[in-house]
């Protein structure tokens, strides 16, 4: 069975989304949600915004109430039947994120076992057939097929193969029903 791994920012997990609601209601910003979807926050924002952005990401809660993709849970269930899937998604960078994330995940994707879980900093030590990530950075040291996630940091990259949603991972790894 060929292993399939899961980012989980920004791929299962709307946290794009949970980061422009933080910017544009606890930041002083003449930015539209619209401006924060159509470029990377680290484009966008004061340095000593994201400083600011990074301490609210780090404490502890913050992963905990993050809605879940469209269509994520569903498809990674009928790929759970033939994939080995595991999650990848880095959390040292943000140490007070692993038991919300652990749990959000219990939570959410209930069918994938604590066993196929990875808390990682860098991804190239994954060993799988296929990374879907939208950091462009894990698919570059990722030793496998990488599959970009698009999200508003990674727009002007066309270096992988890219999916914009939970439905294009459908078409893209399910057979035809």
């Amino acid at each position: 069975m060929l292993r399939l791994t899961l980012d989980m920012d920004d791929v299962m997990a709307d946290t794009h989304r949970k980061l422009v609601n933080v910017v544009l209601n606890d930041f002083a910003t003449t930015y539209t949600e619209k401006d924060l979807y159509a470029k990377g926050l680290r484009e966008l924002l004061h340095p000593k915004q994201l400083n600011k952005l990074h301490k609210i990401i780090d404490t502890p809660g913050f992963f905990a109430d993050i809605e879940v993709m469209p269509g994520a849970v569903e498809t990674v269930h009928k790929l759970s039947g033939f994939y080995e899937i595991f999650v990848a998604t880095a959390c040292m960078e943000f140490p007070s994120s692993f038991n919300d994330k652990f749990a959000w995940l219990k939570r959410h994707f209930p069918f994938i076992p604590w066993t196929n879980v990875v808390f990682c900093g860098y991804k190239s030590i994954i060993q799988s057939d296929y990374l879907i990530d939208d950091q462009v950075r894990n698919l570059v040291a990722f030793k496998g097929n990488g599959v970009l996630f698009s999200a508003p940091h990674n727009l002007k990259n066309n270096t992988f193969k890219r999916v914009s949603d939970w439905k294009d991972v459908s078409e893209l790894f399910l057979p035809i029903a």
